[in-house]
């Protein structure tokens, strides 16, 4: 066969031609589906709603139809693992979560946990359960799965570090909402959220509201999950994505055959570290404080001094205190909160939610139920309450909360004590530098 046979022959086959000239009917792109030709390779991409009955049928329908080389998943290692073994749960260490500063993520992963399984309860459908039926329906017919996602952990931290201060008010208010939410979901709802126009609409709307966390969340782990979907190995990758993925992911592809783009994604796959500038920063405030307190004795007398050291003992304890108290805290758990918040006020490395989180632990010590029923307890105040690990979360998040409302009172109020002594300590300079 000539040089020039061969391209035709390809060219034939790219078209959908087979070699005696005939048409081969290539089945078209969806509002679900994706199919694109890239360099050789086929990727079809599978659209689906995580809590989806559709969904799960689409997947399997889709896996057996294709017979794809490759399914990529879009779940990273850990969520598989949690999928494959329900009862993973039950290993879960609390007071190392909190030590390992895991607390606020553990309750967003709960909370939205828990938000996805309210939306899938009308159409009798577990959360991420299209995922499990890719990998099941993929094992059932010997073709390799990878698992393509970003790690959950890796991705929740860096939609926090890199919001600002409004912008992390304005997440764990949507959190809140979400967990609080009454709202009932119907299921023909949810199979709207697969269609284009509907997405569009939903990107746009959080692009708006929190442009940093679509950042994180969406456009970044489009690139992501494009890069990994590239890698994956076979001339056909079948990709099963959540339906807000498809325009991004498919972007990113075409971007990675031109060239345009490299696979690595070590730029986003990592939690950014406090620089130099901001470990000091959070020295700044503790330092600042003590500076005051000592003012006070030195300028102003042992009685003002005094009462300096009261406000902020007072503030930090008694708010830390009230919040532990809110969050239905054990006694001594109200105590250690009161006697701790103003000393970890001064020390960036532990909070005080660290300290009622392991005395609640210790105290109010989780039982299994507490385990089974975390999910359907985040869905309802009274299940706040009423679950034991929960309950450990909500000390840990009301008495930080207090302790940083005291922190900023009690250094206001700090601040302002100064004008009564401020002539003196002018003084005292001028007089320094005039010797």
């Amino acid at each position: 066969m000539s040089k020039n046979d061969e391209q035709i022959e390809s060219e034939e086959k790219e078209s959908g031609a087979n070699v005696e000239g005939e048409k081969v009917e290539q089945p078209a792109s969806t509002q679900t589906q994706r199919r694109i030709s890239l360099n050789g390779r086929e990727f079809v991409l599978v659209g689906t709603a995580h809590v989806s009955a559709e969904s799960i049928k689409e997947v399997t329908d889709t896996i057996e139809s294709e017979k794809p080389s490759t399914v990529a998943i879009e779940l990273d290692k850990k969520r598989l693992a949690s999928l494959e073994d329900p009862e993973a749960w039950r290993k879960m260490d609390i007071i190392k979560v909190l030590k390992n500063r895991q607390g606020f993520l553990m309750l967003a992963n709960i909370v939205l946990a828990g938000y996805q399984k309210r939306m899938g309860q009308n159409a009798g459908v577990k959360p991420g359960e299209e995922m499990v039926a890719a990998i099941n329906k993929s094992k059932e017919m010997n073709i390799p799965q990878v698992m393509v996602d970003r790690e959950i952990a890796t991705t929740l931290r860096r939609a926090w570090s890199v919001n600002s201060l409004w912008g992390k008010c304005k997440l764990l208010s949507a959190l809140i909402a979400s967990a609080f939410s009454k709202e009932e979901t119907d299921p023909s709802e949810i199979e709207k959220l697969k269609q284009s126009s509907e997405m569009d609409s939903m990107m746009n709307e959080l692009s708006d509201y929190m442009p940093k966390v679509k950042q994180v969340l969406i456009d970044e782990r489009d690139r992501y999950l494009a890069s990994h979907i590239w890698e994956s190995q076979g001339d056909k990758v079948l990709a099963v994505l959540g339906a807000g993925h498809l325009p991004g992911v498919e972007e990113n592809l075409k971007r990675l055959a031109s060239g345009e783009q490299k696979s690595d994604c070590s730029d986003i796959d990592f939690v950014p570290k406090k620089t130099v500038a901001g470990k000091i920063a959070s020295w700044i405030i503790p330092i600042l404080i003590v500076t005051l307190i000592v003012l006070g004795f030195i300028f102003g007398g042992k009685k003002t001094g005094t009462d300096m050291l009261k406000t902020w003992i007072l503030n930090n304890s008694i708010l830390a205190a009230i919040g532990t108290l809110i969050a239905g805290g054990h006694p001594l758990t109200i105590l250690a909160a009161f006697v701790a918040a103003p000393i970890t006020s001064l020390c960036p490395a532990v909070g005080v939610g660290l300290v009622t989180g392991i005395v609640q632990a210790f105290v109010g010590k989780p039982k299994v139920e507490d385990m089974e029923n975390i999910q359907n307890d985040s869905n309802s105040l009274k299940g706040f309450y009423r679950n034991r690990i929960l309950k450990v979360l909500l000390v840990f998040v009301l008495s930080s909360l207090g302790s940083a409302i005291g922190t900023f009172t009690a250094g206001t109020t700090l601040v302002i004590s100064i004008k009564n002594f401020f002539s003196k300590i002018v003084d005292f300079f001028k007089n320094l530098f005039n010797h």
